[in-house]
């Protein structure tokens, strides 16, 4: 059995607007389910499905501490075109475009709620 990820959570203090962050950065699609606050999150197509995730509103899992997230790194087509509506829709490029051998080029950002994550355009 492959260990691969199967689900991520972005934890968001104000909603709405992270919902808009993902949905004009990258397309993501949206829908209420479960508790309130809580969204299922489609990142893919039919053909090619992606991961499946959550946008939940941001909680303490232990008693005074934000939650312990991972870092995703998401494919994008366009790195550049990516920075530039990260940085157009409220959040913040971190660590500027590298390149990284056999890879691709890769940002990190912070989405409008502070979350890190990074974006790569694979060669």
């Amino acid at each position: 059995m492959a260990n691969n990820v199967k689900f991520f959570a972005v934890h968001a203090d104000d909603l709405p607007r992270a919902r808009r962050f993902y949905e004009n950065v990258f397309g993501w699609q949206f829908q209420a389910w479960g508790p309130p606050g809580f969204f299922l999150v489609t990142t893919g197509t039919k053909d090619d499905p992606g991961i499946g995730g959550a946008l939940q509103k941001r909680h303490d899992l232990i008693p005074g501490k934000s939650p312990l997230c991972y870092e995703c790194t998401i494919d994008v087509a366009d790195i550049d075109a990516t920075a530039a509506a990260v940085e157009a829709y409220g959040g913040k490029v971190i660590m500027a475009k590298c390149e990284i051998p056999t890879v691709g080029h890769l940002i990190k950002f912070q989405d409008s709620e502070g979350n890190v994550a990074g974006a790569k355009q694979a060669y």
